[in-house]
């Protein structure tokens, strides 16, 4: 592998801001690494090489003249296919977009331009980033760099994918139940779901949506930092502004656990099934924890409302971003898709009444908890990576998942909460697939969660294994076979 795409972002950004690579060598990397990788993981959708090779040009006279540079300055990057790119086909992995040009970036894309990234492409999704699977009949599926036969998880399983092969070492993607948590975990990859509004993320729909966030994914926690301290900050379509801007995350991270109050739970104390092999990876870990200089024990939130009120929320805002098309295009939209906008479509006033009740309940919940703790600690996904063919898996442990969603539960319980939640890298199990943690701090306490996890970092080092991966390793992956949706 070209020394260029081992770097960090840091590290390759300060290289290009000194002068040491220009920004059109590292391009020029990140495509190679494209050519060479993709055709066995199907991550990247579409490249804009001639654009991407002018920006990259123009960072370059940036670095010649002198100037100050900005914060990301020559880093080229893909982009998630559910944000809007300028000028590049923007699908959200459905065929009714197929061949839709945005003609403004969504507001990540934009702030992530203006910090100096470079934009290459675009990574795949599930259709509408429905679910925790990326694939579509627009490109196929993304299978996982340690597998390719198995699933890199979803939605963003494009961009982690991409990051743990080494096409790039940072990106954005999003999270509503797990988008961020459970690719990041199937990939080695760190994903962070900020705080509301640290990241605004606006929609032509809902500008004060708060289930849904936007993020960035790495190979390091301190990347996140970085990408962080480039998009942070208020937008006025997103009132009141967080509490955090970009200059909170500015400050290396330096990792730090002595003292901090962690509680620990393998089931999210709801009985949520896990696979023992996942638990193995995990448990294992939980020293590192102690020896860091944590107390650890066994707690957890009292989340017995959680799933009322993300069912509840996710449906009514699938209804109000969905509903027009599902009108309109039923045939051309999967199932899952359809099923949710129809959930919500049904919602009485009473259920919406009764889950505003349940999500007051549950942030008292959450506010004593953290009384008590300062960090929550579980598994990011149920299952390890499964067969990219399937859908969804059918059972865990034995037991029958009810739906699409229904394996995901691990994380879109926490989603629920509102909380800041990083996943980060815990382990490998024999057989070699990664397994990740999800931490989940305090409101607004997203600068020390990434201290939290800085210090986990440091003492595994999950970053130093890659997978080994070459053009033609990747087994064909047959089309996902169509299971109805409940």
């Amino acid at each position: 592998m070209n020394e260029i795409l081992r770097m960090s972002a840091a590290d390759l950004v300060s290289a290009i801001g000194r002068g040491e690579v220009s920004a059109r060598e590292a391009l020029d990397a990140h495509l190679e690494r494209i050519d060479e990788v993709n055709p066995a993981i199907n991550a990247v959708v579409t490249v804009d090489p001639e654009r991407a090779r002018d920006a990259a040009d123009t960072a370059d006279r940036l670095t010649a003249s002198g100037a100050k540079t900005p914060p990301l300055h020559g880093l080229p990057m893909t982009h998630k296919d559910t944000h809007a790119v300028a000028g590049m086909r923007s699908t959200n992995g459905s065929r009714i977009f197929a061949d839709h040009v945005p003609e403004e970036d969504d507001l990540v894309v934009a702030r992530l331009r203006a910090a100096g990234v470079v934009a290459t492409g675009k990574s795949n999704v599930p259709e509408f980033g429905a679910g925790s699977h990326t694939f579509n009949e627009v490109f196929g599926t993304t299978t996982n760099p340690y597998d390719p036969t198995l699933s890199a998880g979803g939605s963003s399983g494009g961009v982690a994918a991409a990051i743990a092969v080494g096409i790039q070492p940072l990106g954005e993607g999003s999270d509503v139940g797990g988008s961020l948590r459970i690719p990041a975990s199937f990939c080695g990859v760190v994903g962070f779901r900020p705080s509301y509004g640290v990241i605004p993320s606006p929609t032509p729909v809902d500008d004060q949506a708060w289930l849904g966030r936007t993020g960035p994914m790495a190979r390091e926690v301190s990347d996140i930092a970085l990408f962080m301290s480039a998009v942070s900050g208020p937008s006025d379509r997103v009132v009141p502004a967080a509490p955090l801007t970009g200059d909170d995350f500015s400050e290396p991270i330096v990792g730090d656990l002595r003292g901090v109050r962690i509680g620990w739970s393998p089931d999210l104390g709801l009985g949520v099934p896990v696979e023992p092999e996942v638990l193995d990876v995990l448990t294992r870990r939980l020293r590192v924890f102690e020896e860091a200089g944590a107390i650890v024990e066994e707690a957890a939130p009292d989340l017995t409302d959680a799933d009322e009120v993300f069912l509840t929320t996710r449906a009514l805002n699938f209804a109000t971003a969905f509903g027009p098309l599902i009108r309109e295009y039923r045939d051309l939209i999967k199932p899952e898709v359809v099923w949710n906008v129809e959930s919500g479509l049904a919602l009485r006033t009473s259920q919406i009444i009764d889950a505003t009740l349940a999500r007051t309940r549950l942030a008292a919940a959450v506010r004593d908890f953290y009384s008590r703790y300062d960090l929550f600690v579980s598994p990011a996904a149920q299952v390890l990576p499964f067969d990219a063919r399937s859908r969804y898996p059918s059972s865990i442990n034995g037991m029958e998942t009810a739906g699409y969603l229904d394996w995901m539960r691990s994380a879109w319980v926490l989603s629920a909460t509102g909380l800041p939640i990083l996943a980060v890298p815990a382990g490998f199990t024999g057989t070699g697939l990664p397994v990740g943690f999800q931490m989940a701090a305090g409101h607004y306490r997203d600068v020390e969660l990434l201290r939290y996890a800085k210090a986990f970092e440091d003492r595994t080092r999950c970053v130093d294994q890659r997978p080994d991966i070459r053009s033609g390793e990747g087994q064909e992956v047959r089309p996902v076979t169509t299971v109805a949706a409940e």
